[in-house]
């Protein structure tokens, strides 16, 4: 297993490189003088040239990439341009609220997502299967943003059951009534994702001899399902799991947007506004570590699930 981890996180180095220049590129195609949008129009020619050489935005191209990865991978991300804190501060004032919320909507799409699957492949071609069918269309169809925004006037405005700004809060109570919307609009685009997965897996796995074997010795369905079944089928949907994660932070910029939630979300926002690169270039390559880190977490878990999985040469 150790020896594992160390090829796998030797493997990600490329990765990272690869992800380093992706971000520098893309960061510097964005339109705009991130001078001028510091210090304004009015500025004159010669500050905002003090300015360019005091963030080295005066060096040429290929000076500027290997200083900026050589500080990534040294763990210096710079400072913001518009705070003066250093990104790995900005990132650790809003990281959690960002972290709160991807983790409770993999919760909420794991724990309706893998019961929906086994009900619509245990019930093939019935009504529970067609309604789980629609029921996941609608939630993949539907953009993270128009459904966050259905929800707010459906329990926020009409209703009122919930808040319409989510504001973090001391008391556990109104935190959690906070974080219900956005969590919830998040989590039922994964419940969708996974419900599809479970029923695919099932499908395959019940078709199996093995599967046929137990039910012909007379193993009660639940078992069956449950244990031979379900548990067989297990990697696809941890695969499609953790390859969500990465993709439920990045959906969380919209959702906290929408939700005016404090978050990733909205300081990538602010910083694409003011043409902070700084901070721009540390969000992008938090965000491309933490897909990594949990895509090899992904790869540890599949022993964990299925025995048979071995990380031996």
């Amino acid at each position: 297993m150790i020896g594992y981890v160390i090829r796998r996180l030797l493997l990600a180095i490329p990765t990272l490189l690869a992800m380093l220049t992706m971000v520098f590129i893309l960061v510097r195609l964005v339109p705009g003088d991130a001078a001028v949008a510091m210090l304004g129009d009015r500025a004159s020619a010669q500050t905002l040239q003090n300015l360019r050489a005091q963030l080295g935005l005066d060096q040429p191209i290929p000076v500027q990439y290997v200083r900026f990865v050589t500080d990534m991978l040294s763990g210096d991300f710079g400072r913001s341009m518009t705070s003066g804190r250093t990104v790995l501060e900005e990132v650790a004032l809003v990281l959690p609220y960002t972290l709160e919320l991807a983790l409770a909507a993999m919760l909420i799409g794991t724990l309706l997502g893998i019961p929906l699957g086994v009900v619509a492949a245990v019930r093939r071609n019935r009504w529970p299967d067609y309604v789980s069918r629609i029921l996941s269309l609608v939630g993949l169809s539907f953009p993270g943003f128009v459904s966050g925004i259905l929800m707010l006037l459906a329990f926020a405005v009409w209703l009122q059951w919930l808040p319409v700004m989510s504001r973090a809060s001391t008391d556990p109570l109104s935190h959690l009534r906070s974080l219900a919307l956005p969590a919830l609009n998040l989590g039922l685009i994964m419940t969708a994702y996974i419900a599809r997965v479970t029923r695919s897996s099932m499908l395959d796995v019940m078709g199996e001899d093995y599967i046929r074997t137990a039910r012909a010795k007379g193993v009660r369905p639940s078992k069956l399902i449950m244990r031979h079944a379900l548990g067989n089928a297990l990697i696809p949907i941890v695969t499609v799991v953790g390859l969500y994660f990465g993709t439920l932070i990045g959906n969380s910029v919209l959702t906290e947007i929408v939700f005016t939630r404090p978050g990733l979300g909205k300081l990538i926002l602010g910083a694409l506004q003011s043409r902070d690169y700084t901070l721009l270039q540390g969000l992008m390559v938090v965000f491309a570590t933490f897909v990594i880190l949990v895509n090899t977490a992904t790869d540890l878990i599949y022993a964990l699930v299925d025995p048979r999985v071995s990380y031996a040469q």
